[in-house]
């Protein structure tokens, strides 16, 4: 397969999965308590038997939301291909891997790494169900994407609150050659310094396989206690500093002295934007002169270099400063199919973007970094 652009970050939503596959796959124990879909007021929807909602069958975005024309600017633009109106129909884009390829195709990609099911893991509430979902959603992607494994990079996913079901998970998923685990992220998770994580930066060190936390950001505003524009205030504040809450990923990971104890241990931070981290880094740098060379030997730079890349979808101030980045650090990502994505038009973003870099550094971003930590070389 020829590469000239991999999407490092694109996504599959549990909404556009089969709608039987977790009750369908499940062990008895836990066949009562995974998502399924019901008929609700706006169409069918995916639910949980203890009050999680997951969103519409087919939805908008990761939470499943209702496509409404006007809305939001980027979704105009994806539901001008088609998507949710397929998506009505049962036709399952984001899932069915012919399909998958077209749209693909339709954006100038060569590949995508796809990112899952995690948050609709936390938001079910039930740590052990979660644990058995997940392994059904990567017995699932191991097929999706075996079907073109040149072009569909699925990352397994494994839980943050059980360390023991997370390494079996890893270490199941190393056996049958996956190229990436992606991490629960969630606003509960024991944070990255405690030595709760240990066992998992071992097998990931051992398994060279890369880790992955994509964004999330922080817990969502109570809307429902709000005024209509109080609650408009408060959503335009969460969703424009969703991604700065990474930040405290990043100084917690590095503090915790795994990047130094395992050499081998690559991490990437998905979704997260480029701009802040720069400053992040040379923050870390001053308190490690300053008060922390007993807890690190190397600067927090210096790791991040050897060890850390970040992905984005558009970041113009980030791009201007992609010498304290690292240009082998950095990888870009359509974000397909989410409301804050560029699919179907990252050959624009492309151009705008990057086009006044060397063709050596721009090939690096959109290609050949992802080509190498993937193993698509």
């Amino acid at each position: 397969m020829k590469y000239d652009v991999i999407s490092a970050d694109g996504h599959v939503d549990l909404i556009w999965l089969p709608p039987d596959l977790f009750t369908a796959n499940a062990s008895a124990k836990f066949k009562d308590r995974m998502p399924y879909v019901e008929q609700g007021p706006d169409g069918p929807r995916w639910v949980s038997r203890n009050g999680a909602q997951f969103g519409l069958v087919n939805g908008m975005g990761s939470a499943g939301r209702k496509y409404v024309p006007g809305e939001i600017h980027r979704s105009d633009r994806m539901a001008s291909t088609g998507l949710y109106e397929d998506g009505k129909k049962g036709v399952r884009r984001l899932t069915e891997p012919d399909l998958r390829l077209k749209d693909q195709d339709l954006d100038g990609v060569q590949a995508e790494v796809l990112y899952g099911i995690l948050g609709s893991s936390g938001r079910l509430n039930d740590g052990e169900a979660a644990c058995e979902m997940l392994g059904i959603y990567n017995d699932w992607l191991h097929d999706f994407c075996s079907k073109h494994p040149d072009r569909l990079i699925g990352l397994a996913n494994v839980p943050s609150h059980d360390m023991t079901a997370a390494v079996k998970e890893v270490k199941r998923a190393a056996s049958r050659g996956v190229r990436g685990v992606d991490v629960a992220n969630r606003p509960d998770m024991i944070p990255l310094y405690d030595d709760f994580y240990e066992p998992l930066w071992q097998v990931a060190h051992e398994t060279g396989i890369p880790v992955h936390f994509h964004t999330i950001g922080g817990r969502s505003p109570d809307y429902s206690k709000m005024s209509k524009l109080m609650a408009r205030r408060a959503f335009a504040t969460h969703i424009t500093g969703f991604q700065m809450h990474m930040s405290y990923m990043l100084i917690q990971l590095m503090f915790s002295g795994a990047l130094e104890r395992y050499p081998n241990l690559k991490v990437v931070i998905g979704e997260a934007g480029l701009g802040w981290i720069p400053y992040v880094l040379d923050h870390m740098d001053l308190e490690w002169e300053d008060q922390f060379k007993d807890i690190l030997k190397m600067k927090p730079s210096e790791y991040w270099y050897r060890q850390c890349y970040a992905t984005y979808q558009t970041d113009v101030v980030g791009i201007k400063l992609l010498k304290e980045l690292g240009e082998d650090n950095v990888m870009w990502g359509s974000d397909y199919p989410h409301p804050d994505g560029i699919w179907p038009d990252s050959r624009d973003y492309l151009k705008r973007e990057l086009g006044h870099l060397p063709d050596a550094v721009r090939r690096k971003v959109v290609c050949d970094n992802a080509a190498r930590l993937y193993r698509l070389q």
